[in-house]
């Protein structure tokens, strides 16, 4: 497995923290990691609330390398609760296919860092509906 993917595990491992913000707002269940094309890494964990007011950990991590000036992603990794890694939900996808129309479909994706198994954006989103 390539060093990167061991640094965003460990970078989102590191934020995951699952906690309890008040009785309506859980935080940390999901932590993200992604490196931009600069070779950054940005983490972000899920905020879910009681109502639609929560964000996914990739989107996170997203608006974090936004805010910090950066908007090309490489690779994205999300841990769920047990450790496992899944692909981002729809919403994330499509957010990430809106930030880089023309460049989406090479943003690699960590499915399962237990048996090492990465896939690009573009098989997970192969019609964007652009």
């Amino acid at each position: 497995m390539e060093q990167i993917w061991k640094r965003l595990y460990e970078a989102a491992k590191a934020v995951q923290n699952p906690r309890d913000i008040s009785e309506r707002i859980h935080a940390g269940g999901v932590a993200a990691a992604i490196e931009t094309a600069s070779g950054r890494i940005y983490t972000g964990v899920c905020i879910d609330t009681s109502c639609t007011l929560g964000i996914c950990a990739e989107r996170n991590a997203m608006f974090n390398m936004i805010t910090n000036g950066e908007n090309e992603i490489r690779r994205v990794l999300a841990i769920m609760p047990d450790g496992t890694t899944e692909a981002p939900c729809g919403a994330c996808r499509e957010f990430m296919t809106q930030l880089m129309p023309g460049k989406y479909h090479a943003v690699e994706i960590m499915l399962d860092y237990e048996n090492e198994k990465v896939v690009t954006l573009g098989e997970l989103t192969p019609e964007w509906w652009l």
